[in-house]
């Protein structure tokens, strides 16, 4: 078990110097373990990291001992929605259940960066502000805030009450000159790139509405201007193919309800530099509800895992999402599961939850690996994920620029059913 000497949780938690010993380290995916290594933090910062006989602690710094575990760097999940209760509405929220609710959902799973797909307008903004004041604690919080969907597009999935506060008529946009408007104001206010809606499901005879290609490519356009990302919700291969033309940056979803992808598709979207999030477990959850027959489920993830493999095959950026929030499923053991019964084996899982969004979204000169000078955001894991890819999921701390933001053994005291 591991155990933590010098300081006691309350303290332990501000501690200034902190360092975690003894333990197997993961400094990139493309670099070779720190088989007995010291990770030592000081003042937010990785101080020093290397092989534990090599660096000394200083006297008086607070110690994880990280015998028999492994660390990595935070990890992001790069799709998430602040939707459901009680992140969409933070302001009038407490600190302590907005806390509470970010350390079940983010904290616990080693999320110290998430990147909100969509939400409310200022949801985001407003529980980043929170965060950033020191009056909540959570992870980091990157947002396209409110998302851009066709004229008559608002997806059936979202519409009915729950989904009121999304104002979802006021996210259509029928016009290129609307939606740079709206683009350049959202950026402005402080989003970190925009979301389209390539193509909505809105159901009925029409099935997928796609978003006119000019009016895709304003939105591309001003987000590229300010040098921020676009995120692109496909549905099917006309999705695709309107978010190819307009230049954005990110799919957020394979298309599997449309079969294998055609040859060459996956090299193609590689080619025009686009990344990809898989979002696996989505579509086992939306199989379900709608009770889907063996036959089915079975074919619409084989072509989930077929779109991914062929990406990544392709040298395509792959990166980590749930789309949790939209889906109430935090647990990310299944996703890995599924990422990994796709061909991607550790190391490329591993780097969708660090290096590549890291680098992707800016950050990669702080963020997303563990070496000297680099943001002390670190993960402790109960086990190697080179042994067993489930490993990622069993977080024994998550550290945010080097405090403890969450714990597993405060957890399991305070719920004892859960052990």
């Amino acid at each position: 078990m591991m155990v933590v000497v010098a300081v006691g949780a309350a303290s332990m938690a501000h501690a200034q110097e902190l360092a975690i010993v003894n333990a197997r380290i993961l400094p990139a995916p493309d670099a070779a373990p720190v088989l007995r290594g010291t990770v030592l933090v000081r003042d937010g910062r990785i101080a020093a990291m290397g092989d534990a006989d090599g660096i000394v602690v200083p006297e008086g710094t607070a110690i994880i001992d990280g015998a028999g575990r492994t660390v990595v760097a935070g990890l992001w999940n790069s799709h998430i929605h602040l939707t459901a209760p009680p992140f969409d509405g933070p302001g009038g929220q407490p600190a302590d259940v907005l806390s509470e609710a970010l350390s079940s959902a983010y904290l616990h799973w080693g999320f110290t960066t998430v990147f909100d797909l969509a939400s409310a307008p200022g949801t985001a903004l407003a529980l980043r502000a929170r965060i950033g004041s020191g009056e909540v604690v959570g992870p980091q919080i990157l947002t396209a805030d409110a998302p851009f969907f066709p004229k008559d597009g608002v997806p059936s999935y979202v519409s009915g009450d729950a989904h009121d506060s999304l104002s979802l008529k006021q996210a259509e946009v029928a016009t290129p000159e609307e939606a740079t408007e709206r683009g350049e104001r959202q950026l402005r206010q402080g989003a970190d790139g925009l979301k389209i809606f390539a193509g909505s499901i809105v159901g009925g005879e029409i099935g997928v509405l796609p978003m006119d290609v000019d009016i895709a490519t304003a939105i591309v356009e001003v987000a590229h201007a300010a040098g921020k990302p676009v995120f692109a919700h496909p549905s099917n291969l006309e999705g695709i193919q309107v978010a190819f033309d307009s230049g954005a940056d990110v799919l957020v979803h394979t298309t599997p309800m449309v079969g294998a992808w055609p040859e060459g598709l996956a090299a193609r979207l590689v080619d025009r530099g686009m990344a990809l999030v898989p979002s696996l477990k989505l579509f086992e959850i939306e199989l379900q509800k709608e009770h889907a027959p063996p036959e089915a489920f079975e074919s619409v993830l084989a072509a989930a895992r077929q779109q991914l493999a062929a990406f990544s095959g392709a040298g395509g950026r792959v990166l980590f999402g749930t789309d949790a929030g939209y889906i109430a499923w935090y647990d990310t053991r299944d996703e890995l599961r599924l990422m990994h019964e796709a061909g991607l084996d550790w190391r490329q899982i591993l780097a969708s939850l660090t290096t590549t969004p890291a680098t992707l979204f800016g950050q990669g000169e702080r963020k997303g690996r563990i070496a000297e000078g680099m943001d002390a955001d670190l993960v402790v894991l109960g086990g190697d994920p080179g042994d067993d890819i489930a490993a990622l999921a069993d977080v024994l701390y998550t550290l945010r620029e080097g405090k403890i933001v969450y714990r597993a053994d405060s957890e399991r005291q305070a719920h004892p059913s859960a052990d």
